[in-house]
């Protein structure tokens, strides 16, 4: 693991672990990095339930509930998907804290109201569901690797505010 991930996850870790409460983990454009960076830790069974890797708009609706209307009136890298697929994740599992992403890591598939580096989070933490977009810089790896950085430190952030 990127040795800059490992204090993000431990304090997630931690932060998960006070409360008893398990992590799912819904991802499109970082294709398992989250639920990679976090099971890198040792004893990530104890607060690490699962992760969906739905790359595909078919596998967002299917395992995640995701409504197909709303992917093809609004797209998969919408508000509404990120804040339905961390829903689903904590639906389809034993989770009560979900972090899901939807973006465009390039370097191509952007588009003029979402550029190559457009990435919506969705949050669920104990039944609150928020969401937000961010847009990174970068090349593919860079933008995949921000996704994750966010991803760790925001939903820290979240906790501590539950």
């Amino acid at each position: 693991m990127d040795a800059g991930l490992t204090a993000p996850c431990e304090e997630l870790a931690q932060a998960l672990q006070a409360r008893g409460w398990m992590l799912a983990t819904a991802e499109s454009c970082t294709g398992g990095l989250i639920a990679a960076a976090c099971t890198s830790l040792a004893g990530s069974s104890n607060w690490f339930e699962r992760g969906f890797v739905t790359y595909s708009n078919e596998a967002k609706t299917e395992l995640l509930g995701v409504d197909a209307q709303a992917i093809a009136s609004h797209g998969a890298v919408s508000e509404i998907v990120a804040r339905a697929m961390a829903f689903g994740a904590v639906r389809h599992s034993r989770a009560k804290v979900a972090v899901a992403v939807t973006g465009i890591a390039g370097p191509t598939g952007g588009s003029a109201d979402k550029p190559v580096g457009t990435v919506w989070f969705g949050f669920s933490v104990d039944g609150r569901l928020s969401s937000e977009r961010m847009l990174f810089d970068g090349d593919r790896a860079a933008i995949r690797e921000a996704t994750v950085r966010h991803a760790l430190a925001r939903l820290l952030a979240l906790m501590e505010g539950a």
